[in-house]
């Protein structure tokens, strides 16, 4: 059972060619650049795949251009027959003549039910409440299950709906057409089945419960948030200002407390399962095994550098430690940048489960039985397993995207479950991601590098190629029509003895013995990475490439990718690794003659306009513009899940907290530095802009300064913010460099 959001894409506005034009013309406006974002990256095929019929078929969502009605459509990799199942020609909400229309949607078991999502209200990154409607694609019937809630999800078997709503957990009973209450000692600011900002912001967590695979129970978070602080924000609208109240622990102050229940949806019995942990820790992830009664817990210390995994009887409430791993940095139980949700999978009709760890230095697979003890490493080598597509238990196979071809690529394997036979199955060069049926048989693989926009192709996990699903010949046209500036990847060593890696974007008309300003775009925050083997398709980039800028991103130290202590030199350090090799990496440029070492900028937004502040205070004889948006400026003022992930407690390193904070670097500001923050940013609040701002002025240095109202940590809100804040940016640098 797989959970899809539509992906909802915002179409800005059509470029449009002309027979008369020619080739290599450049954009009419930054506007015109801005608006062609979308040929530029092109279509990514099949959206919301869903397999269906055991992973014999798949579903997605296609616009039909003749009724324009959004349909779900199945597709057979066997037979390439394509099916209409549902476009709601005719479906109205119950008792309304309103048209039905939905948010997202879940798949029985079945394959002949579907529950929907309707009237999406979010609160969160993740989290909203909605209405869900159940319907049978065999008499068009749709009905209403659970209204005003938090989460839904059918029973593996699909007799019942499990849902949160006010913060308990109920089930809707298809047998008996009732909804049943299960818990019901929520309050204010206590719940059962959701969570409060942080663990769903930095867990990447939403649904708080989960079922057994036998129906009979449901597993769930219970949080108290009572004693975590409060953070306010408005956008300063209307006559008397309103505010928005979010409980949010910041470094050192207290957590929210989490525990984990298991209710019985027939008798409403429900056991608290204890850790007997003592110290201040996490609970991050549940998963049900194999074995009927037994749920595994994930543990995490506040630090976040020591994990336990218990087994617990889900009817006696016993415990059992299985398995702990302790590093001198910070351990991973999801991977965001790779799409990675679980790094411990749990096999159907199998008491073993596998685990992803670094600790040989790189992120390898590890088999473990259900008593801890190791099977088996299943892979090993100089690379890293970025993800697990498919466990196919029945075939002990296992099918894993690597590094194992170049930290800047992502390849799809397979393996059995020791480690032999490993194959490699994607083939052409370039960053894959994966969509893979349950059972194996067949994947979409959707793949791009330099000079080849993307392309979505159905396999078999056989080898052989099905269909091409995607071509994006479309973003070939238009990238051969306009004066568009090709990246290419480099190398270089830092003075220090570093190898990394760069892609550059030199100007579509490029002159070697012309002198160009140059752009330092980055990112730099733990695990992300900036710079893969994929086509370029940033608009703005290419907007300033035809302005006559060069444009260069780069793998610093604290990137994903590569061995484990490339990525966590960073540990309660952040800052000062990512800057050193933003410096290393703009005087490699600077060396060259075509660069104008008296004009060089550096750009970033979230961590990175944390790293481009900082490079910029740190290194002002290097750069002489920054830009930094939505910045975090002092690792005190952000959560406490993140930041003590990869800074450690503040009563363990003060120096480290104080020495990362841009305020305490004010006095070093010798360039134009350009600030943009939201007053709704809810994550990266604006109070760490304007603390940096104060800490200038007191240094007597002045910098400029935007602020976007109604925006949250985009910073901009609707299209016109956008070009705007986009305007403002190439402004700048036209202005200062």
């Amino acid at each position: 059972m797989y959970r899809h959001h539509i992906i909802i894409t915002t179409l800005l506005f059509a470029f449009c060619l002309t027979a008369t034009a020619q080739d290599g013309q450049p954009f009419k406006s930054l506007e015109e650049a801005l608006f062609s974002a979308g040929q530029l990256r092109g279509s990514t095929g099949p959206q919301s795949v869903n397999w269906i019929d055991d992973g014999d078929r798949y579903s997605y969502l296609a616009q039909n251009p003749d009724t324009e009605r959004q349909e779900i459509r199945s597709f057979d990799p066997e037979t390439l027959e394509d099916e209409l199942i549902f476009d709601g020609e005719g479906i109205t909400f119950p008792d309304s003549d309103e048209p039905f229309d939905y948010h997202s949607f879940e798949w029985a078991d079945d394959s002949r039910h579907i529950l929907f999502q309707s009237n999406f209200r979010p609160i969160y990154r993740h989290s909203g409440i909605s209405d869900y409607y159940f319907y049978s694609l065999e008499d068009q019937s749709l009905q209403p299950v659970a209204m005003d809630a938090g989460s839904a999800e059918l029973s593996p078997d699909g007799s019942m709906i499990g849902f949160e709503r006010g913060g308990n957990i109920f089930v809707y009973r298809f047998d008996t057409d009732e909804e049943v209450q299960l818990t019901d000692d929520a309050e204010e600011h206590i719940f059962n089945g959701r969570f409060g900002w942080v663990y769903e912001e930095e867990f990447m967590i939403a649904q708080a419960w989960s079922w057994s695979p036998d129906n009979r129970k449901i597993a769930f978070w219970q949080e108290d948030e009572r004693e975590v602080p409060v953070f306010q924000m408005t956008d300063y609208s209307g006559q008397h200002a309103d505010y928005v109240k979010i409980r949010y622990p910041k470094v050192g102050d207290v957590n929210p407390k989490v525990r984990i229940g298991v209710v019985d949806v027939g008798s409403k019995e429900r056991i608290w399962l204890d850790h007997g942990e003592t110290e201040d820790s996490y609970i991050p992830r549940i998963y049900w095994t194999s074995d009927t009664n037994r749920l595994a817990m994930v543990h995490l210390n506040r630090k976040q550098n020591h994990l336990k995994l218990f087994f617990f009887d889900t009817a006696s409430g016993e415990r059992q430690l299985v398995m702990e791993e302790q590093s001198e940095y910070w351990i991973d139980i999801f991977n965001f940048f790779e799409g990675i949700d679980d790094l411990f999978f749990f096999p159907d009709d199998r008491r073993e489960f596998f685990w992803i760890s670094d600790r040989d230095g790189y992120r390898h697979l590890y088999r473990y039985d259900y008593d801890g003890s190791i099977v088996n490493q299943v892979t090993e080598g100089n690379w890293n397993v970025t993800n697990v597509q498919t466990v196919d238990n029945s075939n002990e196979v296992i099918y894993f995207t690597s590094t194992e071809v170049s930290p800047l690529e992502r390849h799809l394997f397979q393996t059995d479950f020791t480690g032999n036979n490993k194959k490699r199955l994607s083939e052409p060069e370039g960053r894959h991601t994966f969509n893979m049926s349950p059972n194996g048989r067949f994947y979409i693989d959707s793949y791009s590098n330099l000079d080849q926009p993307m392309q979505v192709e159905l396999w078999s996990s056989g080898g052989e190629q099905l269909k091409v699903l995607e071509d994006n010949q479309i973003v070939s046209d238009f990238t051969d029509y306009i004066a568009y500036a090709r990246s290419r990847l480099q190398q270089f060593t830092s003075s220090d003895g570093q190898q990394l890696d760069y892609r550059i974007t030199k100007p579509h008309d490029f002159d070697e013995s012309k002198s160009y300003p140059l752009l330092l775009d980055v990112y730099g925050g733990p695990g992300a990475q900036s710079v893969y083997n994929q086509f370029g398709g940033n608009a703005w980039h290419q907007y300033l490439a035809q302005q006559g800028y060069i444009i260069a991103e780069v793998n610093n130290r604290g990137s994903g990718g590569y061995d484990r202590v490339f990525e966590k030199i960073v540990y309660k350090d952040l800052g000062r690794w990512e800057a050193f090799d933003f410096m290393e990496t703009a005087k490699h440029l600077s060396e060259k003659d075509y660069i104008d070492e008296d004009r060089i900028a550096i750009r970033g937004h979230s961590y990175g306009g944390y790293m481009a502040a900082y490079t910029l205070l740190a290194y002002p004889e290097f750069f002489k513009v920054g830009i930094a948006a939505a910045p975090i400026t002092d690792w005190r003022l952000y959560d406490t899940i993140y930041s003590e992930r990869y800074m450690g407690l503040l009563k363990e390193n003060e120096g480290g907290y104080e020495s990362s904070a841009l305020t305490q670097m004010a006095a070093g500001l010798e360039g134009k530095l350009l600030l943009a923050h939201s007053a709704m940013d809810e994550n990266v609040h604006m109070q760490h802009t304007m603390q940096l701002i104060k800490a200038l002025t007191d240094a007597g240095k002045d910098a400029d300064l935007r602020i976007y109202p109604p925006g949250a940590h985009g910073v901009s809100y609707n299209t016109p913010s956008y070009i705007l804040l986009f305007r403002v940016y190439t402004d700048y640098l036209m202005e200062h460099l």
